[in-house]
C-alpha cells in the first residue's frame, strides 16, 4: 500500500476501455449482425426438411463469416453475437446435412 502512504493514486482501469468502446467499429458490427441473422436463418431453413439445401448453403456461408468476424471483433458485444451465430450456424448445418444436405 505504499501509493496511499505517499499520496500517489492510480487512475482507473475503466477509462481504457470507454476509449476502445467509443470507436466506432462499423465493419465488425455489421460483420456481427450479418453472422447472426444468417446463422438463425440457417437454423430455421436447417431444421424443415423442405428447405435443407438453402440451411445447408447459409451454414456453410455462416460458420466461416462468424469465425472471421469473432477474430476481429473489437467488442464484448460483438463476440456475443459471433459467438451465436457460430452456433446456430454449426447447428443449423448439421440438421440441414441430416435432411439431405446439399442434394436437391
Amino acid at each position: 500500500m505504499p501509493q496511499q502512504a505517499t499520496g500517489a493514486r492510480r487512475a482507473p482501469a475503466r477509462t481504457e476501455r470507454t476509449e476502445a468502446a467509443q470507436e466506432s467499429h462499423r465493419l465488425q458490427d455489421v460483420l456481427a449482425v450479418a453472422a447472426i441473422t444468417i446463422g438463425i436463418a440457417a437454423l430455421i431453413l436447417g431444421w424443415i426438411p423442405a428447405t435443407h439445401l438453402p440451411g445447408a448453403v447459409l451454414g456453410v456461408i455462416g460458420l466461416p463469416l462468424a469465425l472471421y468476424s469473432q477474430m476481429i471483433s473489437a467488442t464484448t458485444n460483438e463476440r456475443w453475437l459471433n459467438v451465436i451465430g457460430m452456433v446456430a450456424s454449426f447447428i443449423g448445418a448439421g440438421f440441414a446435412l441430416s435432411n439431405g444436405g446439399f442434394s436437391i
